[in-house]
C-alpha cells in the first residue's frame, strides 16, 4: 500500500491510501488530530489489503492507473478517466462544532444505488435522505455504502449516526453529514456496478459460502411450549408429505429460562429433557433422531452481551499493563455478621463474563447437535443510551458496529469449535455483514416491502438474504422459495403447509420441489457470489445497467444468470434478447412487458404457480433429481435443462464441493462448463479438484425450445 499526501489549506493535508488500483481510502492527516479508527477497521471487519503493484504518481496531480486525480487545496477532489469526469468530491472536511462534512457532485443523469436495507420503497435513491441507525423494522441492516451508475462507489469508514443525503434538494449533490469523528471513506472505481461490488467485497468480504443444506428449505417451528417429541412429528410430518425440507428451527421455548440473554442457558428441563445417561447428540436423543431423519438443528439466541471485551481481548499487547483490578475485599475479624452481600465486587454488566468469549457457552450446544443459530433482533436493534461498553465507545458509536461483532464472533466461533461452514442468519447488520452471516427481513413477513428491502441488500454486497415466507397465498410462496435461501416461520401461528388447505399444500409441494431440483443451480450462484462479489440476488439495475426501464423496478430480479423472477406482480419486463416462459416453455421477444390477468394464468393452469418466471434463451441450467433433503442421494446424473438461443447454443456451469467445509478456498472443488451446439451437450472440466463426484455420473440433455 502506498500513501500520498497533498497540502491543504491549514495545516491538515489529504491523505490517500492506495490499496488496489480501483480502491482508494481519503482520510485528513493533521498535525493536531491523530488519525481515527472506525470500529470497522480496528475489529478486522473491513480487510484493506493492498492488492498488486499499481501504478500511480502525484506530481501535482495524482494517477491511478487509468484514473486521473486532481486535489485543490480546498480538499475538492475530481476523478476522471480518458477526458470524463467520473465523480467531484466538491467538500472534504470536518465541521466547526464537530463531526465531518462531505459532498459529492451528481450529474443529471447519473443514479444512485445502495444503503442496505433502509428503505423499502425504492431501490434508485436518488431523491432520497437515509439515516444510517439500525433499527427495528425501519432500518436493519443500513449500510454506509452507495454507488454510481457512472462508475464509482463509496463505504463511508464510520460506524456513529450519521445522514447519508442523496440529492434530495435536486442540487446535484449528495451530503454525507456526521456529528462525531473524522472523514474517513474509501472510493471504487470499476466500469460497471458490478465491478464496483467486487471491489467493495474485497474489502468488505466475499459473501459467505453457507453449508450446501443451508440452500435448501428451513422450517422454524412453533414457539409455544414446544416439546422436543412435537418437533420430531413435525419433521416426519415433513417426510411424510413427501415435502423436501433439510433444517427445523426451534424459538425461544428450547431454553429453560425464556429469552435467556445470559451465558447460563439451558435446555429445558421439561421440554427437551435428555438423561444423564445418554450422549446428548447420540441414539435416542431429540437431535440425533433429527439428523437420523436428515433434518439439521437451528436454535434462537438473543442476547445483550457486550462483545467489544473479547474483541480488544483479540487485540491486546501481550506487553501492555494490565487494567487495574477492583481491590479485593478481605474478610475481616470485626465482621460479626459475615453478610455475603458485602463480599466482592459489583459488576453493572451483569450478563457479560470478562475473558469469556460469547460463543464459548454456546459449544456445548453445537456438541448436542445444534448445526445453525438464528440471532434475533433482542437485543442487537435496541439502543443502550447509557451503556457503558468495554472498548469505551458510547452508543452513538457502538450501537451500529454491536450486531457485526456479534455476527463475526458466532460465525468465528463455530469455525473455530467445529472446522465447519457456519450457518448463522440475523435480523440485524451493517457494512461487512455478507461475510458472516446470512440475513432475513426481521418481523416483517414476506411480501413486495421485504422483497425491495432484499434488493437494496443486494445492490449494496450482499448475498445470501431471504424473509418469512408468506404461506397464505400462492404468490408468498412464489416468492420465498426464489431467494438465496428459502424458510418458513411458525412462531405463534400454525403455518405448517398441511394445515393451509390443499391448494396451497399443492403450491408449496410444487415450489419446494422445484428449489431442491434447481439445488445445484442455485449453489453455483452461491460459489459464484463468493468468488466474485455478484450476489446470486440481481436486482435489474445491476443486471441491466444500460437499459433505463430497469432504474427502479422493485419486484423483480435475476436468480443466478438464467433465471428472471418476478413476484406480488402481475406483470414482468423482459429486457432485450430472448425469453422463455418457464412454466409454459413459449418465447418472447425482450424489450417488453408481458401482463396477465390472473396470476395463474403464468402457467395457463398447468401448475399451481404464484407468480412468473422466466429464462433467459441460451442458457443450461444443471438440476437434481427429485429428493426430500439436500444429501439424500448423490448427484449421479446432472440433467441439463436447455433453453437455446437463436442459433441454437445455450451454456452453463455447475460447481460442487464437500458442501460443508472450506477445502473449496484451497482448491477442493469441481467446476464443470456445459455448452450444447446443434443439439448435442458438450461438458467441460475447468477445475477438477474434488473426489467426491460419483465415479458413474451421467450427463442428460433436456430440451426446451
Amino acid at each position: 500500500m502506498s500513501t500520498h499526501l497533498f497540502p491543504l489549506n491549514g495545516p491538515a493535508k489529504l491523505r490517500l491510501d492506495v490499496i488496489s488500483s480501483r480502491c482508494v481510502r481519503v482520510r485528513l492527516d493533521s498535525p493536531n488530530e491523530p488519525l481515527s479508527e472506525s470500529g470497522l477497521t480496528r475489529y478486522g471487519i473491513l480487510k484493506p489489503t493492498p492488492q498488486g503493484n499499481p501504478t500511480c504518481h502525484d506530481s501535482g496531480s495524482f494517477t491511478l492507473e487509468n484514473y486521473d486525480f486532481n486535489i485543490t487545496p480546498d480538499a475538492q477532489i475530481t476523478i476522471s478517466k480518458n477526458g470524463r469526469e467520473i465523480v467531484k468530491i466538491s467538500e472534504f472536511g470536518t465541521r466547526e462544532k464537530g463531526g465531518f462534512k462531505i459532498v459529492f457532485g451528481l450529474n443529471d443523469d447519473e443514479r444512485i444505488y445502495g444503503l442496505g436495507d433502509e428503505n423499502r420503497e425504492r431501490l434508485q435513491k436518488r431523491g432520497h435522505r437515509a439515516e444510517m441507525i439500525l433499527r427495528n423494522v425501519a432500518s436493519y441492516i443500513p449500510i454506509p455504502y452507495f454507488m454510481s451508475s457512472n462508475g464509482w462507489s463509496t463505504l463511508v469508514n464510520s460506524t456513529c449516526y450519521h445522514i447519508i443525503d442523496v440529492d434530495s434538494k435536486h442540487d446535484n449533490t449528495i451530503l454525507v453529514e456526521c456529528a462525531y469523528g473524522q472523514p474517513d471513506i474509501y472510493l471504487f472505481l470499476a466500469d460497471k456496478m458490478t465491478g464496483l461490488l467486487g471491489e467493495y467485497t474485497a474489502l468488505s468480504g466475499r459473501p459467505a459460502l453457507l453449508p450446501r443444506w443451508a440452500y435448501g428449505f428451513t422450517f422454524v417451528c412453533d414457539e409455544r411450549e414446544v416439546r422436543a417429541r412435537d418437533v420430531l412429528y413435525e419433521a416426519l410430518e415433513f417426510r411424510r408429505q413427501k415435502l423436501p425440507c433439510d433444517v427445523i428451527g426451534l424459538e425461544p421455548d428450547w431454553m429453560e429460562k425464556h429469552y435467556d440473554y445470559s451465558v447460563d442457558k439451558k435446555w429445558s428441563e421439561k421440554r427437551f429433557h435428555v438423561p444423564f445417561w445418554l450422549k446428548p447428540n447420540g441414539n435416542g436423543t431429540f437431535a440425533g433422531t433429527l439428523h437420523k431423519m436428515g433434518f439439521r438443528l437451528s436454535l434462537w439466541l438473543c442476547t445483550d452481551y457486550d462483545f467489544s471485551e473479547y474483541e480488544e481481548q483479540l487485540l491486546k499487547d501481550p506487553n501492555e499493563a494490565e487494567k487495574p483490578e477492583a481491590p479485593k475485599t478481605e474478610r475481616s475479624a470485626d465482621d460479626l455478621i459475615q453478610d455475603p452481600h458485602f463480599a466482592g465486587a459489583i459488576r453493572s454488566d451483569t450478563i457479560t463474563k470478562p475473558g469469556e468469549p460469547w460463543f464459548k457457552h454456546l459449544e456445548k450446544f453445537v456438541d448436542h447437535g445444534a448445526d445453525a443459530f438464528k440471532l434475533d433482533g433482542s437485543n442487537q436493534v435496541n439502543f443502550h443510551p447509557d451503556r457503558k461498553w468495554f472498548n469505551g465507545m458510547e452508543d452513538w458509536e457502538m450501537h451500529n458496529l454491536y450486531p457485526m461483532l456479534y455476527n463475526k464472533q458466532m460465525a468465528n466461533g463455530f469455525i473455530n469449535h467445529t472446522g465447519r461452514r457456519p450457518m448463522i442468519y440475523s435480523a440485524g447488520g451493517y457494512a461487512g455483514i455478507q461475510q458472516y452471516s446470512a440475513t432475513w427481513t426481521g418481523d416483517t413477513g414476506g411480501g413486495a416491502k421485504p422483497l425491495a428491502g432484499l434488493l437494496n441488500l443486494a445492490l449494496s454486497g450482499h448475498s445470501n438474504g431471504t424473509c418469512d415466507m408468506q404461506i397464505w397465498d400462492r404468490q408468498g410462496i412464489h416468492s420465498g422459495f426464489l431467494l438465496p435461501w428459502s424458510q418458513l416461520l411458525g412462531w405463534h401461528m400454525y403455518t405448517q403447509p398441511w394445515f393451509q388447505g390443499p391448494d396451497i399444500l399443492e403450491a408449496f409441494a410444487f415450489y419446494a420441489k422445484l428449489r431442491y431440483r434447481l439445488l445445484p443451480y442455485i449453489y453455483t450462484a452461491a460459489w459464484a457470489a463468493n468468488h466474485t462479489g455478484i450476489p446470486m440476488m440481481r436486482p435489474m439495475p445491476l443486471a441491466f445497467p444500460n437499459d433505463r426501464k430497469c432504474d427502479n423496478i422493485i419486484n423483480q430480479y435475476m436468480l443466478g444468470d438464467a433465471l428472471l423472477v418476478a413476484s406480488f406482480t402481475n406483470s414482468i419486463y423482459l429486457p432485450a434478447g430472448q425469453w422463455i416462459n418457464y412454466w409454459t416453455k413459449k418465447t418472447y421477444a425482450g424489450g417488453q412487458t408481458i401482463a396477465v390477468e390472473n396470476i395463474a394464468d403464468w402457467a395457463k393452469g398447468k401448475f399451481p404457480v404464484g407468480g412468473p418466471l422466466f429464462v433467459k434463451c441460451g442458457s443450461l441450467i444443471p438440476t437434481a433429481p427429485e429428493m426430500l433433503f439436500s444429501n439424500e442421494k448423490p448427484l449421479d446424473c446432472v440433467a441439463w435443462e436447455e433453453y437455446p438461443d437463436e442459433k441454437g447454443c445455450a451454456e452453463g456451469y455447475l460447481y460442487e464441493d464437500d458442501g460443508t467445509t472450506f477445502e473449496y478456498r484451497d482448491g477442493a472443488y469441481s467446476l464443470i462448463h456445459a455448452s450444447v451446439k446443434d443439439g448435442q451437450l458438450f461438458t467441460k472440466s475447468v477445475k477438477n479438484n474434488y473426489d467426491g463426484i460419483p465415479e458413474n455420473r451421467t450427463h442428460l440433455l433436456e430440451s426446451f425450445n
